[in-house]
């Protein structure tokens, strides 16, 4: 009896924890629908929204080559996060700099 008992418990516990998990929010959107959003609205052209594309890529291709060799350093890591920031800068002064695509 002590043993299902416990069996039981287990198993509520583990469906307490996978439901737990399945409520994490999707976080921030990804560049594609930012890009997109941005062209939708007119605050970005297709030239711009081109170039942010492109250097998505280039940061994504950095992070692939930092992790080659299984072993991501201090300044890889620091470098791929100014980097990530710039890109998000850059981003948001495409957005704002009064160019419409009309």
């Amino acid at each position: 009896m002590k043993i299902k008992s416990v069996v039981a418990a287990a198993i509520i516990m583990a469906f307490a924890i996978s439901n737990t998990y399945a409520q994490v929010s999707p976080g921030a959107p990804t560049s594609n629908q930012r890009n997109k959003k941005g062209i939708k609205r007119g605050e970005l052209t297709k030239a711009e929204a081109a170039t942010l594309r492109n250097d998505r890529k280039d940061l994504k291709d950095e992070f692939k080559e930092a992790r080659k060799d299984e072993n991501v350093t201090r300044n890889e890591r620091r470098k791929i996060r100014h980097d990530k920031k710039h890109l998000n800068r850059k981003f948001s002064h495409k957005k704002h700099n009064k160019r419409d695509r009309h």
